[in-house]
């Protein structure tokens, strides 16, 4: 209860995790109609499965675990009673995951079951049971001494980025740790929706023409971008952390935090045999580089950190705009889209693509506030 005051970063995970979740259960948001034949009670009472693989049962249960989780988390934290906590984790998973069952009937390429559901509970009811015995055996009153030690009070966006950093890398990307390359898909759903619009005919003539293919990075640009990947989660942690020698564990943190989400997020796309097939001529490089940078800001004030933060961020997302597609990108989106990575799809997607974004937004937001001066 001593630090109801401050905000708590389950709050913020469990919404982003919601979002996600109803992202990936929607995926690819195409072909909407309603289902032949069906009423709406026949809709709402939901259809029985015909098979389920144990990939299926498990994915679901363990894709609600964390949600149901976070909501206790944040309920807890927010003061209110163990019961009511697990009553509301329970009420808004159960009803997240029946809405999502229902809203895929309308969808061609998903199917929905009143298993998936159970599953879907199941989970989140495990995930209270993991939050309560965490709460009951201390270590959440634990974390909130040391995030006091560790963390300004008003850290709770920081380190819901810190968390979410390495499930964004997780997500194929052109370049390791060069998150941010949202820009042709951007131009592709504008280029949707100016379709048929007479007025922006113009517009999309633009937008839906083929770019020219990009040039192959320069090694030094290639070199910059994952220094630049490593440096931002280190910045990100400085910006709530006093200069000290916290912040040297927080940047060699990142850089073993790195080095694992690469090695899972290639041995998930290639196999385990090709763990360690990211690190590249430049990529060692560019992670002692990236190690470097963050080193030398480990004295600096927080409002000097979060504008350095800030330039090293958009240098980033500017060098994997150049990156080109290479065969091997190509083929692990293929995979990611259409093989047994599909529930995972919207989750690291969407982190991959806009956390160096919300990290500038939240670097931004620190130079204008006063506990981001010292």
């Amino acid at each position: 209860m001593a630090n109801a005051r401050h905000r708590s970063s389950a709050t913020l995970l469990a919404l982003v995790y919601a979002a996600l979740v109803l992202y990936a259960s929607l995926y690819p948001f195409a072909g909407w109609r309603w289902p032949p034949g069906q009423t709406l009670w026949a809709l709402a009472a939901l259809p029985s499965a015909l098979y389920q693989s144990p990939f299926d049962v498990g994915s679901n249960l363990l894709g609600y675990l964390p949600l149901g989780a976070l909501i206790t988390l944040a309920a807890l934290r927010s003061g209110v009673g163990a019961r009511a906590a697990v009553l509301l984790a329970l009420l808004l998973a159960t009803g997240l995951s029946y809405h999502c069952e229902v809203l895929q009937q309308f969808l061609p390429g998903r199917v929905p079951a009143r298993e998936d559901l159970a599953m879907n509970a199941a989970g989140a009811a495990a995930g209270t049971v993991l939050a309560l015995a965490l709460h009951a055996a201390g270590l959440v009153d634990r974390w909130n001494t040391l995030r006091a030690r560790w963390f300004s009070g008003d850290a709770a966006v920081a380190l819901a980025l810190l968390v979410l950093w390495p499930v964004g890398l997780l997500f194929p990307a052109p370049v390791p740790l060069g998150l941010g390359q949202v820009g042709e898909r951007l131009r592709e759903w504008l280029a949707q929706a100016l379709l048929g619009v007479p007025w922006a005919e113009p517009a999309y003539e633009l937008l839906a023409a083929a770019a020219p293919p990009a040039s192959p990075l320069r090694p030094l640009t290639e070199l910059l971008i994952v220094a630049l990947g490593l440096l931002a989660p280190a910045v990100v942690a400085y910006s709530v952390v006093a200069p000290g020698w916290r912040r040297l564990v927080m940047a060699l943190g990142a850089l073993a935090l790195a080095m694992a989400a690469m090695a899972l997020s290639t041995a998930l796309n290639f196999g385990p045999e090709h763990i360690w097939a990211w690190l590249g001529p430049r990529t060692m490089p560019g992670l002692l580089l990236g190690t470097a940078l963050s080193l030398l800001l480990v004295p600096m004030s927080r409002r000097l950190v979060s504008g350095v933060g800030l330039v090293a961020l958009t240098g980033l997302v500017v060098g994997v705009a150049q990156a080109p597609d290479d065969p091997y990108f190509a083929q692990s989106l293929r995979a990611w889209e259409q093989g047994r990575f599909v529930r995972f799809h919207g989750l690291a997607q969407w982190i991959g693509w806009m956390w160096p974004y919300a990290a500038m937004a939240w670097l931004l937001s620190r130079l204008g506030s006063r506990t981001g001066s010292r």
